[in-house]
């Protein structure tokens, strides 16, 4: 977080009018990368000085944890459940989809300080997907998540994971393929643009890439980028692009061997060797909304 902007847009637009602050950690669209415990008690000074909630996005809080440890000298002796309590005491509360750090496969959780909002997302919850003691879930799943969310923090398979996907990256980059650095947690994230430098903005060259990954080598992977941030004026017709044009390559837990990884990098490397014959595309709809969901293209 960025912490003097975080102050000022705060204040310009009125602490009563903000209803909370919300980190994410680790970043999925930034490249999957930590933020720190300094800068989460920088965030979490601000907000008190204003008098506005924090939460957290906790989805891959783990890998966050574990990031601490490895990277801020002060935590370097604690284990990851202990940094993992020191995050969450910062938050006034969070939200968590159970389907990444807590090995489910399906649900999610939203943990609140404040009786008034735990009365509104119960209420809600009920209306919506099911009583407050499963939620919509089966017990199969519920029971998942309760192992699931202690298994995360074992500090040997966190070890595990993270050199897992740094294999993949540092491959990768001693190859010469454009990537994000330093290698996040789960995913690691191409360099859309200037993998298909021939591309330009306009016909996306990160969603190119994609599509020629998942034709070349059977890799689906998603575009975090011209897609999904992308905005066009209503009036010019002139497009925004943002400032970065990812590919993530999210490595799902306990799933594949070296073997894997070892295909997918040398799948990468070829296809980079032949990268001036990915075409371009253009879309053939795009809903106003979350269009990286349900968009669909065609090649220029």
């Amino acid at each position: 977080m960025d912490l003097a902007a975080l102050e000022r847009c705060i204040a310009e637009a009125r602490p009563e009018r903000v209803p909370f602050v919300l980190i994410t950690v680790t970043n999925n669209s930034g490249g999957g990368q930590p933020v720190s415990m300094a800068n989460l008690q920088g965030a979490r000074a601000v907000c008190d000085r204003f008098g506005v909630p924090l939460l957290l996005d906790a989805a891959r809080f783990a890998e966050n944890a574990y990031f601490i440890k490895l990277r801020e000298p002060a935590w370097a002796d604690k284990t990851p459940r202990e940094i993992a309590r020191a995050m969450f005491a910062l938050s006034d509360g969070a939200m968590m989809s159970m389907k990444k750090d807590a090995f489910g496969n399906i649900g999610g959780v939203i943990s609140i300080n404040s009786d008034g909002w735990a009365e509104k997302v119960r209420t809600a919850l009920i209306l919506t997907e099911g009583f407050i003691t499963y939620g919509g879930l089966a017990g199969r799943d519920l029971e998942a998540l309760a192992i699931g969310i202690d298994e995360i923090l074992d500090e040997e398979y966190l070890k595990y994971r993270i050199a897992s996907t740094a294999y993949v990256g540092h491959h990768l980059a001693a190859a010469g393929v454009p990537l994000l650095k330093p290698i996040g947690g789960h995913a690691v994230y191409l360099n859309g643009r200037k993998f298909c430098d021939h591309i330009p903005d306009e016909q996306l060259p990160g969603w190119a890439l994609s599509v020629a990954l998942y034709e070349s080598i059977g890799v689906r992977a998603c575009e975090i980028g011209n897609v999904m941030f992308g905005t066009q004026d209503a009036t010019t017709g002139v497009w925004t692009w943002p400032a970065l044009d990812l590919v993530r390559l999210a490595i799902p837990r306990r799933t594949y061997t070296q073997s894997h990884m070892d295909y997918v990098v040398e799948g990468i490397i070829e296809l980079y060797g032949h990268r001036r014959e990915i075409r371009g595309l253009r879309f053939a709809r795009r809903p106003a909304v979350l269009p990286h969901f349900t968009a669909t293209f065609e090649q220029v």
